[in-house]
């Protein structure tokens, strides 16, 4: 699919930095939206000359808490005004990152993008879906939020994988115009290595001085999917990328 110009909401976020980088290196002509570059898609300033021209939307924009109703109402307006202001402009197709298990999520975060899932792919314009296990930079933010020398973090399974790698494939969706047969999956992206949330932590908090105790992950929203491995990656996920340790090695 030859593309000459992508619209990147969330640009400048965790994730939408690498799916820029990715793009700028393969030749494409790139509009990163985020509030940091006059463009948002809450309010919708600067969302439409941002899009004049865009063929493919690839919505990385994400809400920065896990409170359910504020992250389900950010995802309602932007999933809206994508929607909406990309038809304007005749785009041709949003692709989007999402997170694998939000089809089995009835709470919290996930729900949250569940929600966010089910209102893009009600528009106008068509729209491809990844879903994605939780990046390695989210064992660094659960250490973070304990801010503490014992950090308490859920034994619970996951299969992580680092954001670059998201990004690669992420873009190499946008790319393929050619709509999914009835009846495919989801596409999904995970890393190599099933491990514990918990034991990866404790990887990361022997090079902080943290001590982590794993727990069973009781009170967090659908602990008890996840510890049935809910959120792992199903046997058509694409497995990818450097195991948390690997890259972990690589980190300054």
């Amino acid at each position: 699919m030859s593309i000459t110009k992508f619209a990147v909401a969330g640009a400048t976020g965790r994730l939408g930095r690498h799916v820029v980088d990715i793009l700028t290196e393969r030749g494409h002509r790139v509009v990163p939206m985020s509030r940091a570059t006059g463009v948002d898609v809450i309010t919708g300033e600067g969302l439409a000359e941002a899009l004049t021209g865009a063929e493919v939307i690839i919505d990385v924009a994400s809400w920065h808490s896990s409170d359910q109703d504020a992250a389900t109402e950010f995802f309602r307006t932007s999933a809206r005004n994508l929607q909406e202001y990309g038809q304007k402009a005749e785009v041709a197709q949003i692709t989007m990152a999402s997170i694998i298990g939000v089809d089995k999520a009835t709470a919290g975060f996930l729900a949250a993008k569940k929600v966010h899932e089910e209102l893009l792919l009600s528009g106008p314009i068509p729209v491809r879906i990844l879903r994605a296990a939780q990046f390695h930079e989210f064992v660094g933010q659960l250490l973070e939020w304990q801010q503490g020398d014992v950090a308490y973090i859920p034994a619970l399974p996951t299969q992580l994988v680092a954001c670059r790698t998201v990004a690669e494939e992420l873009v190499d969706l946008a790319l393929d115009s050619a709509a999914p047969a009835p009846g495919t999956p989801v596409p999904e992206i995970a890393g190599p290595r099933q491990e514990t949330m918990a034991e990866a932590a404790r990887l990361l908090g022997a090079r902080r001085g943290i001590e982590v105790v794993g727990v069973d992950g009781s009170g967090m929203p659908d602990a008890e999917i996840a510890a049935a491995g809910g959120f792992l990656p199903g046997p058509h996920a694409k497995l990818a990328g450097p195991t948390f340790e690997e890259w972990l090695d690589t980190r300054p």
